[in-house]
């Protein structure tokens, strides 16, 4: 009998990929299933590096067999034995049992039994929801995600650059902020004129988590030339709809010397390349969502993936929606944000294939957007995709002092507080770009889950911080 403290683990990825017989093999996992025969035990194991369960056969001369017999699901063991041909449909192999090591036990209260359960429910459990195929599925792509962009950026020059989180800027001007202080809200110091002191604070100013890292990567890209930020961001936004959560992740390049053209380039390839990816490196995963979360996203996937972006500006857009005749929820007119359903009519009904929509007005964005040289709009964009909407937003910058000193004033903003942002171009200012790719509405698009909630590992929204 083989030595088993002689055998490294191997995961289950692994052994069901093998080419050949293993006469000698180590795995450990967590019980999904344990049905009992005359003589043997069949136990389905998964150790969360794959979709797929291990078979593993207990026969009845084990000297814990009595034991194997009251393994629950979800209990933890190891197992050592022979990695042979399967003789059942559907599997290649299967590991016939030397020893059987209980690791740790499982409560009959066990609440993934084998049998449906609602996301909802899931969301109850979130610190268990990973052993779900769906759940498992859903974060081993989040993995496989977050790898390809870091590949995309590396692969063509891009410097990886870390922002704050604590922040005393509001990029979005939105006011949508959590504060971040150490005051005592039941002794707080107060001015003469009776409004909190924040420059007694922390801080010695008021600072809040960060809505986005775009300022303090403009300043790095005014130096390193091409950086990305991929980090958590923040917003105070009291939404409860299944877009929105409260923290979430963002992807933001910003490139010197780039105009919008560029930056549109970017990010269409950016969206086409992290689709190619998924399909490439996550077939099982891809067929699980296929087949029980949305049976139209392999369809729409290729969708985007076959078809050139089609570009046109806000204007245009605006009036193809008005001259639709489409009955739409929300109404539609130039100085109005476009609607997830509107975009989505672009990008189903009438392009038939995704769309970049460029130069929007200049009152319905931010501050630091290029101003156009109509005085009207600015070198806004934003990439529409089916079934979702907007997946990325982007622009080209202000890299005009006065210009950009003047848009503060009109935002209500005071350009005294943004110095070193200003000094940006007072110093060497050149034209640069950058948009934002949320990470989580990116994973909605390719695995079909229609919930932010259901691709974030712990989400935070208004009231809701339990785990």
């Amino acid at each position: 009998m083989t030595d088993s403290v002689a055998l490294s683990p191997t995961s289950i990825k692994n052994a069901l990929q093998s080419s050949a017989p293993i006469s000698a093999i180590l795995v450990q996992g967590w019980v999904r299933t344990r049905r009992d025969s005359k003589d043997f035990s069949f136990i389905e194991l998964n150790d969360g590096s794959c979709l797929r369960n291990l078979q593993v056969i207990a026969g009845n001369t084990l000297s814990n067999y009595a034991m194997v017999q009251r393994l629950n699901t979800g209990a933890s063991v190891a197992v050592r034995g022979a990695l042979v041909e399967s003789q059942g449909k559907g599997q290649n192999w299967e590991l016939v049992t030397e020893e059987i090591t209980i690791v740790g036990g499982s409560d009959e209260s066990y609440p993934l039994q084998k049998k449906g359960h609602t996301a909802e429910f899931l969301r109850e459990i979130a610190h268990l929801r990973p052993r779900s195929n769906l759940f498992g599925s859903v974060f081993r792509v989040r993995s496989r995600l977050a790898f390809a962009i870091h590949r995309f950026f590396q692969d063509r020059g891009f410097f990886y650059l870390n922002t704050p989180i604590i922040t005393g800027s509001d990029c979005e001007g939105a006011g949508e902020l959590f504060r971040v202080t150490t005051i005592d809200p039941n002794n707080a110091p107060r001015k003469a004129n009776g409004e909190i002191d924040y420059g007694r604070d922390f801080f010695a100013r008021a600072t809040y988590l960060t809505v986005s890292g775009q300022l303090e990567a403009e300043a790095f890209a005014s130096a390193l030339s091409k950086v990305y930020t991929f980090g958590p961001t923040f917003r105070a936004e009291n939404s409860n709809t299944s877009r929105h959560a409260n923290e979430f992740w963002m992807i933001e390049p910003e490139m010197a010397f780039t105009d919008l053209g560029g930056n549109m380039d970017l990010a269409e390839e950016l969206v086409k390349y992290l689709i190619h990816q998924i399909r490439d490196n996550s077939p099982d995963e891809l067929a699980l969502f296929a087949k029980f979360v949305d049976g139209e996203l392999l369809a729409r996937l290729d969708f985007v993936v076959d078809r050139p972006f089609q570009r046109t500006s806000y204007a245009e857009a605006v009036e193809l929606l008005v001259k639709s005749g489409e009955k739409f929820e929300f109404p539609v007119g130039y100085g109005l944000n476009l609607q997830s359903e509107h975009e989505r009519w672009l990008t189903e009904k009438h392009f038939k294939c995704p769309v970049t929509v460029f130069n929007y007005p200049k009152e319905i964005k931010p501050f630091y957007m290029r101003l156009n040289d109509d005085d009207r709009t600015v070198t806004a964009m934003d990439l529409l995709v089916p079934g979702i909407g907007e997946i990325v937003g982007g622009s080209q910058r202000e890299e005009r002092l006065e210009v950009l000193e003047k848009s503060m004033r009109r935002h209500k903003m005071n350009p005294t507080d943004y110095k070193w942002y200003l000094d940006l171009r007072r110093y060497g200012s050149v034209p640069h770009s950058g948009f934002g790719l949320g990470f989580e509405r990116m994973l909605m698009f390719v695995t079909g889950i229609s919930n932010i909630r259901d691709v974030i590992p712990f989400a935070r929204t208004p009231g809701n911080a339990e785990f």
